[in-house]
């Protein structure tokens, strides 16, 4: 019994290229995916990490006096250092697209420690109401930086 050929046999090493070029474009299909599941820049991220970590300053400059000083320090110094880092870390990962927000919340970040430091160094209520004062001007700086980026951090 003859069995008849609809066409003309493929050569065997065709059928390597054709595997290839489906798996290549699975892989492509998949990649293209991958960075379509995230819109948000890695900044976004960070952005609410600082927000979060400004908002535990304020509680804890909230409560700030002389007769706790000792205890509302140690907080206070353990939530600038965190505040530090990220800021650090959101200004690298923003580079210059943001310059003058990353710049103001430095600046009021700076200020904030010079204060703490003055507060170590002679604690009266004058220094307690500075750090108070610097401790706003950062959540204010974090605020802009926030709305600045809102339509891409959303």
């Amino acid at each position: 019994m003859f069995v008849v050929s609809s066409g003309p046999r493929r050569p065997r090493h065709l059928a390597p290229r054709r595997i290839a070029a489906v798996v290549c474009i699975a892989v492509v299909g998949l990649l293209a995916l991958t960075g379509c599941g995230s819109s948000k820049p890695a900044y976004c991220s960070t952005r609410n990490d600082l927000e979060n970590s400004v908002k535990q300053l304020e509680n804890t400059v909230k409560g700030l006096s002389l007769s706790n000083l000792s205890s509302g320090l140690s907080d206070l110094k353990t939530e600038l250092k965190k505040i530090q880092s990220e800021t650090n870390t959101l200004v690298s990962q923003v580079k210059s697209e943001y310059a003058s927000e990353t710049s103001a919340i430095k600046s009021s970040v700076s200020s904030l420690q010079s204060a703490v430091n003055k507060l170590v160094s002679s604690p009266s209520s004058a220094q307690i109401s500075a750090v108070k004062s610097a401790a706003s001007s950062v959540e204010s700086s974090v605020k802009s930086f926030a709305d600045a980026t809102s339509s891409k951090c959303g």
